[in-house]
């Protein structure tokens, strides 16, 4: 997993629900908290585009409904700077549902999918139909 050069925008907190756009039968999941993520006591925890979130399936077929699962932020709608300067945001807040191991569960990525989630994680890169 590679880091993300120069200062992320997080706009996903716990709560925060997400459309999947991958096949795996979850069509939304509800963040429940960010591994990995370092703040000051007491503050909620956030996410942003590239990072691993632990959620719950709120919406999808029977047998994904309830379950915890960990996903991949790919999509934010608040606006993310990149290194060059340019502003980047998309329509919704999306996510693709990962193994532990940093695998993809789904076979197939529906829609955009950001340059920075995929320089991260290859197996998105090579599963996305279209990278922005």
């Amino acid at each position: 997993m590679k880091g993300i050069a120069g200062r992320q925008i997080r706009g996903l907190q716990n709560g925060s629900r997400l459309d999947v756009i991958d096949n795996t039968g979850a069509k939304v999941i509800e963040i429940i908290t960010v591994p990995g993520y370092h703040g000051v006591a007491r503050r909620v925890p956030c996410a942003g585009i590239g990072d691993v979130v632990i959620a719950s399936v709120k919406k999808g077929t029977p047998a994904m409904r309830k379950q915890i699962v960990q996903a991949v932020v790919v999509r934010q709608r608040r606006p993310t700077r990149r290194p060059d300067g340019t502003m980047v945001y998309f329509e919704d807040n999306a996510a693709v549902i990962m193994t532990e191991t940093g695998e993809t569960k789904g076979t197939d990525i529906k829609g955009p999918v950001a340059k920075e989630a995929a320089e991260r994680w290859p197996r998105i890169a090579a599963t996305a139909g279209s990278i922005v």
